[in-house]
């Protein structure tokens, strides 16, 4: 009978785990229907890519060139070389030889990313803006995992290479798809700034904890156990990708607007000033992540951790200048502009101090002060690119954001190259006041900006632009929703509803009502 009774108690509790499993997965169905709630758990999908493409493109940082000089190191033991009279002399000119062809395979393979995310995003953005963002976001989250897995078991340079490329490829469709999807689910202004800051602070988090997570794991585990890691979580993400956002079944996209190309964008001037202003702003991070250590080894006699660390304090500022920024936005949008003038000007000032710290405590200051400012101006320009291409292009942001990427990978495909170049033909100090000069002058092509929160949408803006007619009753309604958060976002920023982007409102209030008076186009 205690047997009998002991198995009905079982049976019993198991039936109501088993209830309680349906009732959290009825509420998570639920959950997901609900658009809110939807676009958090897109939200936190998108930032765990962000976070994952950016940890793949710093963790190599403290790996690779140990790595690299290991394998430089196992090839010369092979070579048996004749003994000359001037013995030493040819070995320490063979070592020289050796170090400077390391240090350019080095200095290409942390490129060849940048690279190719670069000449791959205007055909990535054309392919987002055609097929939508869920799909784009599975394919760089598979590449990723791909690339993730050959650089966790290559064990020679032509590999690494192959690669590091591959995760350029992967990151021009999951960044841009990533970001592009987060300002399509977050239309009104306040939001979206606040979900861009989001997914910035993972960014950063990704680019400065990077390092010491690679360096710690390669120093006790190996060389593959970072990279096994980074490529479970890949994994993991590109799953939650196929079951929540479901990319395969959700076929919506036939009925959207047709995204403005990518070529008629590079042209506008407002986006052109915002792309160069992201350049312009992340080159000084590009240029310095590959020679700071250099130099800090020289001038300072840093040890090994404190190379290691030097970026890791930085990432506070970051995120305390993305948090500031979103406030600000959120309560004077109209000053945009400023909020990322002042950042370029905070990142010239700290560029030319770098050279004069003489401690790692003292150089703390100057790099914290160049992630604050590059904080800001992200944060204010990367909205505002969205704002632009609802007022003055057709509402899809593949294209859009693909500039974006081109701008960033500019810089970080220039900085590994250039940088050292640079540094040894002029020196690290004619490199940092450079860069300071060149952030400090270009501050003022913000005032550019200054007027964009006063262009209102039109509902003309496919004929005007695409110089085709709407395609149906649901770019209409699109329309019609986005002009009204529109005007709830201009009244919340005191900013006046002029026409300033060129259209004309009689001409646009006239196009609507033929448009909504008219038979459905098909």
């Amino acid at each position: 009978m205690n047997a009998e009774g002991g198995s009905s108690g079982l049976a019993k509790s198991a039936a109501v785990k088993l209830s309680e499993m349906g009732e959290r997965t009825k509420k998570f169905g639920t959950a997901m229907k609900d658009p809110h709630q939807q676009r958090r758990i897109i939200l936190v999908i998108v930032c765990v890519a962000l976070l994952l493409d950016n940890m793949l493109y710093m963790v190599i940082v403290p790996i690779i060139p140990d790595y690299l000089a290991d394998l430089e190191n196992e090839q010369s033991e092979h070579v048996h070389v004749v003994m000359h009279p001037n013995t030493t002399a040819n070995i320490t000119s063979q070592d020289k030889s050796n170090k400077d062809n390391l240090d350019i395979q080095i200095g290409v393979l942390f490129a060849s990313k940048a690279i190719l995310q670069l000449l791959v995003n205007p055909l990535s953005g054309t392919f987002i803006d055609r097929v939508g963002y869920d799909i784009p976001l599975l394919i760089g989250l598979t590449v990723m995992f791909v690339s993730t897995c050959i650089f966790a078991f290559g064990e020679n340079y032509a590999t690494l290479f192959a690669a590091r490329s591959l995760q350029g490829l992967g990151s021009a469709f999951a960044d841009t798809s990533g970001i592009a999807m987060i300002a399509d689910k977050y239309t009104e202004e306040a939001e979206r700034s606040k979900a861009l800051g989001i997914a910035l602070a993972f960014i950063s988090f990704g680019s400065l904890v990077a390092p010491p997570f690679g360096g710690v794991l390669y120093e006790f585990a190996g060389k593959r156990v970072p990279f096994i890691v980074l490529a479970c979580i890949c994994l993991a993400d590109g799953f939650l990708v196929l079951t929540v956002i479901k990319p395969f079944s959700n076929r919506t996209r036939e009925n959207m607007p047709v995204g403005t190309p990518i070529y008629r964008l590079m042209f506008d001037p407002y986006i052109a000033v915002v792309a160069g202003a992201l350049t312009v702003c992340n080159i000084p991070l590009a240029f310095l992540e590959p020679t700071i250590a250099n130099w800090m080894e020289t001038t300072m006699h840093s040890t090994q951790w404190e190379m290691g660390l030097t970026w890791l304090p930085a990432f506070f500022p970051h995120v305390l200048g993305v948090y500031i920024t979103v406030k600000l936005a959120a309560q004077h949008p109209h000053l945009q502009w400023f909020y990322g003038a002042l950042g370029m000007v905070i990142i010239g000032a700290s560029s030319c101090t770098v050279p004069a710290c003489k401690t790692f405590g003292q150089l703390i200051a100057p790099l914290c002060g160049i992630c604050f400012g590059i904080a800001l101006v992200d944060t204010a320009l990367l909205p505002t690119l969205a704002f632009l291409v609802d007022v003055r292009h057709a509402s899809v942001y593949g294209s859009v954001y693909a500039i974006a990427d081109i701008s960033y990978s500019v810089a970080y495909a220039m900085g590994p190259i250039v940088a050292g170049q640079i540094v040894h033909h002029l020196g690290f100090v004619q490199l940092n006041l450079g860069m300071g000069l060149v952030n400090v002058l270009y501050a003022p092509a913000l005032l550019l900006l200054r007027n964009v929160c006063q262009m209102k949408p039109s509902y003309s803006e496919r004929d005007n632009l695409l110089e085709e007619a709407p395609q149906g009753l649901y770019d209409t309604i699109k329309m019609e929703e986005r002009r009204a958060k529109k005007k709830g976002y201009s009244s919340a920023g005191n900013c006046l509803p002029v026409d300033e982007n060129g259209f004309d409102p009689s001409r646009a209030q006239r196009s609507l009502s033929e448009e909504s008076s008219g038979p459905e186009y098909t």
